[in-house]
């Protein structure tokens, strides 16, 4: 389907602040794929001395700002880990309930929102596995916005990377066993690919809010090369200037995918400091924009 080019956005519908930010971006070197580890709800409830629930439904205001100015910017596609797999195991059932709950309330509130932001809504897990009126209420959105043709909106649900790659597998076998048998099957990297959930583009940037420094089983496979952007914010004070301000660290940033940084001329030259803590994988704790 043919989406958005990246600077083809409403750029008139950004804040004031957001204008400002924007302004300093490339707009032709915008991370194609943005996925975000959406995390602290519940810590800003509890600092407000709140119940938990709170944090949730400002999360989801949150989600809505973030959304907008993504699609407004032109960026191609947007993945939310909204709901892990282990969510089931470790959140008590009443608040699983009432995050499906809010789950289908969202969906019903941001249709019409998504449409008038030219934003298709997918989506990537175990969806067999949540409740009924929750798949209903999946299904309904996704169609409703099918025809969109700007910013593809994924949201993970009941996902986990371990149990995406398990099933890719399960699916390999399966496909191998309709043609011919697993001895004519070559595995590579490109076959595990297309056997993943949905159709996505790696992502280029990887925005984890609340300070913590790990990937919560988040899309192990496919942001083996991505950047990673930590904020301290918890996600209810996430604003869409602090995507902006993601995306213009990620554009400070060299990408090298394994190779050599161009500073290095491949005779012995020491790599610099920075160079070096990103060849050991350290991830330095960004304030965020206050």
């Amino acid at each position: 389907m043919k989406h958005l080019q990246q600077n083809s956005g409403n750029l008139d519908e950004l804040s004031a602040k957001e204008r400002e930010i924007y302004a300093h971006l490339d707009a032709a070197r915008l991370p194609r794929h943005i996925a975000i580890i959406m995390d602290g709800n519940g810590r800003w409830a509890n600092r407000r001395h709140l119940p938990r629930f709170v944090g949730h439904r400002s999360g989801v205001q949150t989600v809505r700002g973030v959304v907008e100015t993504g699609a407004r910017i032109g960026l191609q596609y947007l993945t939310l880990y909204a709901f892990s797999a282990e969510n089931w195991k470790k959140r008590p059932p009443t608040e699983v309930d009432f995050l499906m709950q809010l789950l289908r309330q969202y969906l019903k509130q941001e249709v019409p929102r998504l449409n008038r932001n030219n934003v298709r809504l997918t989506y990537i897990g175990r969806i067999h596995e949540l409740p009924v009126n929750v798949k209903e209420r999946l299904k309904w959105a996704e169609e409703a916005t099918a025809a969109n043709t700007g910013m593809v909106l994924t949201l993970a649900l009941n996902y986990g990377a371990r149990t995406e790659i398990v099933d890719a597998f399960r699916s390999i076998l399966s496909a191998a066993r309709n043609n011919g048998g697993i001895d004519h099957v070559h595995i590579d990297e490109d076959l595990v690919s297309r056997h993943l959930y949905g159709t996505l583009p790696d992502p280029d940037l990887v925005i984890r809010t609340s300070g913590e420094l790990r990937v919560s089983n988040f899309l192990l496979w496919q942001i083996a090369y991505a950047e990673i952007y930590v904020t301290a914010k918890l996600w209810p004070d996430f604003e869409g200037t602090d995507l902006l301000d993601a995306i213009a660290d990620y554009q400070r940033r060299e990408r090298r995918y394994g190779g050599l940084s161009h500073q290095a001329n491949g005779n012995g030259t020491h790599p610099s400091r920075d160079d070096a803590r990103q060849e050991r994988h350290e991830v330095p704790v960004l304030a965020g924009r206050k």
